[in-house]
């Protein structure tokens, strides 16, 4: 079935949630989260797949057992589209992001030279033009300082501090949500950020 967006229901469910993550609200509206939430999600990675990669929709349960937050359910869905491309529904609206959220250290080596390297000055021009078409850019696991191996005063310190580099972009709710409009702001977020991707990939690894 084509995708034809999210009805109203689906950020009610999650406003809901918010409001109460209790295992008796979910049950009671385990109905609503397959049919309103998780349904249109299928069918959107569905569409968005053939040209972003094997999707995968996580768990809507939280790990809490290493965590002092005990409610069991996540507030939101999240999605992923191939290794480099992210997907998420809350009652906030629609976000998305592309990129390496966190690098083991033998991809972090790699990244490293890469952008310590001729064709880190390529990254830095990505970096400059999404974020001057009003695409957030984010570092994860900054170090406060220059990583071991490389000079403080490097020209493109700022990203060798980073342990991963993702791009952000979202959407508060409104009326379009429940039109297959988000698979096209998706898609055109997603070529837009491409040159990013292809610069992780190729220089980490998928």
């Amino acid at each position: 079935m084509a995708f034809g967006g999210w009805p109203a229901e689906a950020l009610a469910f999650y406003a809901g949630l918010e409001d109460d993550n209790s295992k008796e609200y979910w049950t009671s509206r385990k109905a609503v989260y397959q049919e309103m939430v998780l349904r249109p999600m299928e069918e959107l990675l569905e569409e968005l797949a053939p040209e972003f990669g094997e999707p995968k929709i996580f768990r809507p349960y939280r790990d809490i057992r290493f965590s002092a937050d005990k409610t069991p359910y996540k507030t939101h869905m999240g999605a992923t589209l191939g290794a480099t491309c992210y997907v998420q529904l809350s009652a906030d609206g629609l976000s998305a992001g592309t990129g390496r959220w966190h690098l083991e250290p033998d991809e972090l080596t790699r990244y490293r030279a890469g952008v310590a390297g001729p064709d880190g000055a390529e990254l830095a021009a990505l970096v400059t033009s999404l974020t001057a078409d009003g695409v957030e850019v984010h570092g994860h696991g900054t170090l406060k300082s220059a990583p071991r191996g490389y000079p403080a005063d490097h020209p493109r310190i700022d990203l060798l501090r980073h342990k991963g580099l993702t791009t952000w972009q979202h959407w508060n709710p409104e009326s379009w949500l429940s039109t297959p409009e988000p698979a096209s702001r998706l898609r055109e977020f997603f070529q837009t950020t491409n040159d990013f991707c292809d610069w992780l990939t190729s220089h980490v690894g998928g």
